[in-house]
C-alpha cells in the first residue's frame, strides 16, 4: 500500500494557523512566525532546506480542507482560484472538502481542484484511487488532518515545531485521544524542529 502523507507547521502551543485567518493574514496574526522557515527567512538552514524538499515531493493527489484553500466562507462567490495563483505548486488533483458544490477549476501545471460534499471519506477515497501508487497528501488544515488522524489514513506525518508561541488560532490536535507514530528523523535549525513520525508497527 503507497503511503498517506502530511506536513504541517506548528507553533510551541500547538496552533497551525494563528486567529483572524482572512485575505489580508492567510495564516492568521502571527501565523507567519510558525512558517518563517520555508517562506525565506535569511536564518533558515541547510535543515530547513531539506524539510522543503520533504514538503515539496511530488504525490499523485492531495485532500485539503476549504480554509486552506482560501478565505471564502458559504456560498462561492467569484472567481477565487486559491492562494496560489494560477499555477499552484500541487502539479496533480486536490480534492478540497466543502458543504457547497462547484465545477472542478483547472489550473496550469497539471493542477486541477475538485469540490467534495460528501465529506473526508468520500475526498480521500477519490484521493487514492486517482493517486495509484503515486500516495495521497493531506495538505491541511487542521480540521482536515484532525479527520484524517481520527480515520488512522495517515502513515507518515511531519511536523515542523516553531519556537513560536500564538495563543489561538487553529489547533491541530483537538480531540485526538492517542498518537501512535514514532519518530524516524529530527532536524533542527533556529526557525523550526522537523520531526518526521511514522505510524508504530
Amino acid at each position: 500500500m503507497t503511503d498517506t502523507t502530511c506536513h504541517m507547521s506548528i507553533s510551541l502551543d500547538g496552533y497551525v494557523a494563528g486567529p483572524e485567518q482572512s485575505l489580508e493574514h492567510p495564516l492568521g496574526r502571527g501565523g507567519h512566525a510558525v512558517h518563517a522557515w520555508h517562506m525565506g527567512d535569511a536564518r533558515a538552514t541547510e535543515a530547513d532546506a531539506v524539510a522543503t524538499g520533504w514538503l515539496m515531493r511530488p504525490r499523485g493527489a492531495y485532500v485539503m480542507g476549504r480554509n486552506m484553500f482560501g478565505p471564502i466562507r458559504g456560498e462561492w462567490e467569484g472567481d477565487w482560484l486559491g492562494w496560489w495563483g494560477a499555477e499552484p505548486p500541487y502539479h496533480a488533483p486536490v480534492f478540497v472538502l466543502t458543504h457547497h458544490a462547484r465545477e472542478p477549476l483547472e489550473l496550469g501545471g497539471g493542477t486541477t481542484f475538485h469540490f467534495v460534499t460528501d465529506g473526508f471519506d468520500a475526498a480521500y477515497a477519490l484521493a487514492r484511487e486517482t493517486a495509484g501508487d503515486r500516495g495521497v497528501d493531506i495538505a491541511g488544515g487542521a480540521s482536515t488532518v484532525r479527520q484524517a488522524l481520527l480515520a488512522g489514513v495517515i502513515d507518515e506525518l511531519t511536523l515542523d515545531i516553531a519556537p513560536v508561541l500564538l495563543g489561538s488560532g487553529e489547533r491541530l490536535f483537538d480531540g485526538i485521544g492517542s498518537f501512535d507514530m514514532e519518530p524516524v528523523e529530527t532536524l533542527h535549525s533556529p526557525l523550526a524542529t522537523h520531526i518526521r513520525y511514522r505510524r508504530a508497527p
